[in-house]
């Protein structure tokens, strides 16, 4: 346990000196209030996982039999493509904004972020792009089948010859999404760069604001690439121009490049704010600092910069030439090396403990072992005879979902409950909280360890009917998908209960360390009454040294 008092960690807040975030009306409206346009974040792309969620049980019940009998394949090539849509554009992107945007200016010692306004037009143009890939159910034609990653020529088909169709709407939908984006980048960046306390020198910093500062840069470098990709894609589409399209002099292939200068770092933009949670959740439920706090800081940042450049190993079997395979190998293996200061720094984080096993160190612990799997298959997938052995098959999708809902989901999930308290004044139930968690990490492994084998087998990706001899595998991951989507249900019921009637959470119920959990629960507006000056690195556990100075007797 820490040598610093529990006096000193649970001190009495002073009144607040403006009230704290109003009724349910305020979350409807144009906030400016960095806390409240977080939890619009995280309420609405929740929404919207629960949709992508139910796109995969309708895909995941097509593939319990071999034969195509459950819904049309027009309609399942539809599904699937926006289930990756959805989940990437509205579930993995959105939430993790909106747990910066909540935490970033409380970790920091901020009041509000740099661009309240940029910040509340960023969060609402999230619902448009929703509504309008919603909407593309409904036009002639159907929403987009080209997959997530819309490959020319593809998705330059239009059956139904409707200037308005479902790929468009797509195109569109993305295009806004990247707009999006980058104004949340710009935001982020120059509220962590300009508007830390006194004292909190880079060096300071916690590990979620380093995390989140790493894959906002990726953003800002890499997000204009794919947002211009959409853009050319769309021109193509509606007024033929020839930038993709091979019938009018465009290389399709270029588009990929496009893609993927953007969407591999995009990988480490969702992995990142993860890799943070972890940090910030292991030494509070181990009670010991975390080990090497600053070389783990700037693996944070080699990870940015080497994401820029392994995004060809996507395009193994696009006709790459011999020598870029290799480089590309190369780079995406180097990956690997900061990944894993990280991963032995949790671990020595952990080791030797005083480790409580509740429901944020539950699946903060269990995103840690389905990483560590995942880490494992994707060094395999950077091998270029490995990779093209098993290109486009569910070796590839099996790795994909272990990355992001085995390692992100579970670490949101962590992250949820571990600041639940903080956000809402309210305690949640650890009984309903650890089933939910067995629920989820049981599902998980059912779901997306079958995929495995099957891609080694030769079972292709993105069929809506398969050889019989896959059937068996298929079983086992669909009944995983199902208990997967079941696990949501104990989790919606922890956290509408406890929010409305559950028991009142003390300004810091874990005993952390950290700026958040200085002020009251949840935060008054403007979150300090007075800044804090910051005289110690974070994660002091064990070390009787205060965060900040004094002033006015609050401390810890």
């Amino acid at each position: 346990m820490t040598n610093i008092p529990v006096d000193r960690l649970n001190l009495p807040v002073e009144k607040p000196h403006h009230p704290s975030p109003g009724g349910w009306k305020e979350y409807f409206s144009f906030s400016t209030d960095h806390k409240v346009i977080g939890i619009q974040y995280l309420v609405t792309s929740f929404i919207f996982f629960l949709v992508g969620g139910i796109f995969a049980m309708i895909l995941r019940g097509e593939l319990i039999t071999p034969e195509s009998d459950l819904v049309d394949r027009t309609v399942y090539n539809g599904m699937f493509t926006m289930h990756g849509t959805v989940m990437l554009f509205l579930w993995t992107f959105p939430s993790l904004v909106g747990l910066a945007n909540y935490l970033v200016p409380l970790m920091i010692g901020a009041r509000d972020m740099a661009f309240p306004r940029l910040n509340a037009a960023a969060f609402w143009m999230v619902p448009v792009v929703g509504i309008l890939l919603m909407a593309s159910f409904f036009v002639p034609g159907g929403p987009a089948q080209s997959g997530w990653w819309a490959y020319p020529p593809v998705s330059l088909q239009n059956p139904t010859g409707n200037l308005i169709n479902g790929q468009v709407i797509w195109l569109l939908a993305v295009a806004i999404s990247g707009v999006s984006s980058i104004m949340g980048a710009v935001n982020f960046v120059t509220t962590i760069v300009k508007m830390r306390a006194p004292g909190m020198g880079f060096f300071r910093m916690p590990l979620f604001v380093w995390a989140v500062f790493s894959a906002q840069i990726i953003q800002l470098f890499g997000l204009p690439a794919l947002t211009a990709g959409a853009v050319m894609l769309l021109l193509d589409l509606t007024v033929g121009t020839g930038f993709f399209n091979p019938s009018n002099g465009g290389n399709p292939v270029m588009f990929q490049h496009y893609f993927w200068f953007y969407s591999h770092p995009a990988v480490y933009v969702i992995i990142l704010p993860i890799f943070g949670i972890f940090s910030e959740i292991f030494p509070v439920y181990s009670r010991k600092p975390l080990f090497g706090y600053k070389v783990v800081a700037l693996s944070s940042m080699l990870i940015a910069v080497v994401s820029a450049i392994v995004w060809v190993h996507h395009m193994y079997v696009s006709g790459t030439p011999a020598w870029m395979r290799m480089v590309f190998m190369l780079t995406t293996m180097l990956v690997s090396v900061p990944t894993g200061i990280k991963v032995f720094a949790w671990v020595a984080t952990i080791w030797g403990g005083k480790i409580r096993l509740t429901t944020p160190m539950l699946f903060a612990l269990g995103g840690l072992i389905l990483f560590v799997f995942a880490g494992i298959v994707g060094i395999m997938l950077s091998s270029v005879p490995v990779d093209v052995h098993v290109n486009n098959t569910y070796f590839v999708v099996g790795h994909f979902h272990y990355v992001l809902y085995g390692t992100v989901t579970m670490g949101m999930y962590a992250a949820i409950y571990h600041w639940f308290p903080k956000m809402t004044g309210r305690m949640y139930s650890e009984g309903w909280g650890q089933i939910h968690f067995w629920l989820a990490f049981i599902g998980t492994n059912l779901n997306f360890f079958p995929m495995h084998p099957l891609g080694l087998q030769g079972m292709l990706r993105r069929v809506a009917s398969y050889a019989p001899e896959y059937e068996a595998w298929n079983i086992v991951a669909s009944l995983g998908a199902f208990l997967l989507g079941m696990s949501t249900l104990p989790f919606i019921f922890n956290m509408v209960v406890s929010w409305m009637q559950g028991e009142k959470a003390p300004a810091n119920p874990w005993r952390a360390i950290g700026l958040e959990w200085l002020v009251s629960s949840p935060p008054p507006v403007e979150n300090f009454e007075e800044i804090p000056v910051v005289i110690s690195e974070p994660y002091g556990y064990g070390k009787s040294e205060p965060l900040v100075a004094q002033e006015k007797g609050v401390g810890v």
